[in-house]
């Protein structure tokens, strides 16, 4: 061996504690600082979900801006500043919260919320400063009859500690609260795909109770209005479900509990469980109720796991959880999206690992949507987008399982439809399963992914029967042209034969005509509420833009001019039934509204797509 190799003294020596900071300022790819294209991104993702939590627990209608703005005499160093009008910070908390990673009021909590860990925003404020040297700008008001407090900080990221540098008061310069964070770092503005503009719009969509405006570095501004003026429900914090807790943790549990006996224990530390079962828990285990929970051995507190483990409960309380909704997912969808029709369904709550979750999902097909390329998948977290590993999360394996082709879509085998489509997906629950900790994707369980699979089938089937009422209305449409460019041929014979003025046999004939072709030219409007039961929780966009509303017709005219020479043949029977529907119509001059004109062959004709209406 050789002389100068060191011993387990010198090694020993060289051992030191890891600051968490110190780990993430190495590791900045595990948090979503990969380059510098994503870490403006990230950034900004941070700063909103933030500010999105704060106004919804404050119950405050949120109106956040995004500004950007690039550092004169520098070729890639931005300013990124997020304020909202949110409750604000109390000045003691502060420095910690943006200047302290794993720092926050979240992770504790079984309720949804954006946020979880503790490390989003402080760990873009370490980013800016490991690139740019330049410390977080945070002003925050919580108090509309006091000044703002102005901090400038910076992270020591060998004790993973907020260093104060600026402590000061300023003017807010509005008569509410709010907070707004700076944030100098190194970066990549661009538009297209996974930037902050599709970011903000796929926030829109998500969350339409809010109000977003954005200026990028060219002074261009976007403004997202809200278009909805209720907050979602309050979410209820939720004690942790016995299912969904491991042995070492229900161990740590029970050493830490203040409670002096097992039943207090039992029913005071998880959902759904009463006193009853806490007694029989208790009695399959051998353990008396009475017993001190921190004075169990090891052995002990295993047989009171698993008795835990299989005592019949319910499953935890879902009200904790603030899903979208399909009125809100329909309306952010028609906000931003200018598609031609819209389907949205909310599951049931269900269950994983005893953590609640609910999934949603939303269709948006045609207008101003890529006919020609693959459906578009937008995919959400607790109201959060999810912009990248695409592939890698459980929505999009949902999404190729099913069969598209089954609702009139093109799909090859084990890969997303084809067509004018975009495909929104929406988790929420208490603990979000993510795959990394820059919280990219949803991991793939199995539970998860059927309830993806269910909800957009329903969603599939609500599109697959409009596609279908659809192209017969169109079918429809043009047998009605057809026969439409016929009957001044008819009339003018009938005219040229008996010398009479033939006014009546073209309205009886455009009557015939309307009678077997009437589902064309018109498509009802489709409101969740008011919509056949088949079709609840569509929408349907009119010409205009607008939703229809039920009634209401949509009526493209028939061309003034046909030529009848490159006209198809109708079929005889066609022909036929109108002929000897045509004879039977009564002789009686229809009623005209005034202006009308006899040599009109088209008017707007109302009938549904789902039946005649009831009016």
């Amino acid at each position: 061996m050789a002389s100068n190799a060191p011993d387990a003294q010198s090694m020993a020596k060289r051992q030191q504690e890891i600051s968490v900071a110190d780990f993430f300022a190495k590791n900045r790819h595990m948090l979503g600082f990969d380059n510098t294209r994503k870490a403006l991104l990230t950034a900004v993702k941070e700063a909103v979900d933030n500010s999105l939590d704060a106004c919804e627990e404050a119950r405050i209608l949120p109106r956040i801006r995004v500004e950007i703005r690039k550092v004169e005499g520098t070729e890639d160093h931005y300013v990124l500043s997020v304020r909202d009008n949110g409750p604000g910070i109390m000045k003691a908390q502060i420095p910690r919260v943006f200047g302290k990673l794993l720092y926050g009021s979240k992770f504790h909590r079984l309720r949804m919320s954006r946020g979880q860990q503790g490390i989003g925003i402080s760990a873009a404020g370490m980013y800016g400063q490991i690139t740019t040297a330049k410390p977080v700008q945070i002003t925050s008001r919580p108090f509309k009859s006091k000044p703002a407090h102005y901090y400038e900080l910076r992270m020591d990221l060998k004790r993973n500690e907020p260093v104060i540098l600026v402590d000061d008061e300023v003017d807010w310069g509005d008569p509410g609260t709010g907070t707004k964070v700076e944030i100098t770092m190194k970066a990549t503005f661009f538009r297209g795909r996974q930037s902050v503009d599709e970011y903000l719009e796929q926030t829109a969509i998500a969350n339409p109770h809010a109000e977003f405006s954005f200026l990028a570095p060219d002074n261009t501004e976007r403004i997202f209005p809200r278009a909805a003026k209720e907050l979602p429900p309050e979410p209820v914090e939720i004690q942790p479900h016995p299912h969904g807790i491991e042995l070492g943790i229900f161990t740590r549990l029970l050493h830490d509990s203040p409670h002096r006996s097992m039943g207090v224990f039992l029913t005071g530390s998880f959902s759904r469980v009463t006193s009853q079962a806490a007694s029989q828990v208790c009695k399959a285990s051998g353990i008396a109720l009475s017993a001190v929970p921190a004075d169990l051995h090891p052995h002990e507190a295993e047989k009171l796991f698993h008795a835990l483990q299989k005592a019949e409960l319910p499953p935890p309380r879902t009200d904790c959880l603030a899903p979208i909704g399909v009125e809100h997912l329909l309306k952010g969808m028609h906000k931003e999206l200018g598609a031609e029709f819209y389907s949205a369904t909310t599951r049931k709550p269900s269950i994983y690992r005893g953590n609640p979750f609910q999934i949603e999902v939303g269709l948006a097909w045609g207008g101003k949507l890529e006919s020609d390329s693959v459906a578009r998948v937008i995919r959400f977290a607790n109201r959060v987008p999810l912009q990248y590993q695409l592939s890698a999360c459980s929505s999009t394996k949902a999404v190729m399982d099913v069969a598209w082709k089954s609702y009139g879509l093109q799909q090859s085998k084990g890969s997303l439809p084809v067509g004018p489509l975009v495909i929104m997906v929406h988790m929420a629950s208490v603990w979000v399963p993510f795959t990394n900790q820059a919280k990219e994707a949803i991991a793939d369980y199995d539970e998860i992914r059927k309830e993806f699979k269910l909800a957009l089938q329903d969603a599939g089937r609500k599109l697959g029967t409009y596609l279908k009422k659809k192209q017969a209305a169109a079918s429809q449409a043009k047998r009605r042209n057809i026969f439409n460019a016929y009957i001044e041929e008819v009339v003018r014979a009938f005219q040229q034969i008996t010398k009479e003025d033939g006014s009546d046999l073209r309205e009886a004939l455009l009557e015939t005509s309307r009678k077997k072709t009437e589902l064309a030219e018109k498509l009802e409007a489709m409101k969740h509420k008011e919509a056949p039961e088949e079709m609840e929780g569509t929408l349907v966009i009119g010409e205009d833009g607008q939703p229809l509303v039920p009634g209401a017709v949509v009526a493209s005219e028939l061309p003034p001019e046909i030529d009848t020479d490159t006209l198809p043949e109708p079929s005889e029977g066609d022909l036929e039934s109108l002929v000897e529907s045509t004879t039977a119509a009564p002789k009686a001059k229809t009623h005209r509204p005034e202006g009308h004109h006899e040599e009109s062959s088209a008017k707007a004709v109302q009938a549904s797509l789902f039946g005649d209406d009831e009016a």
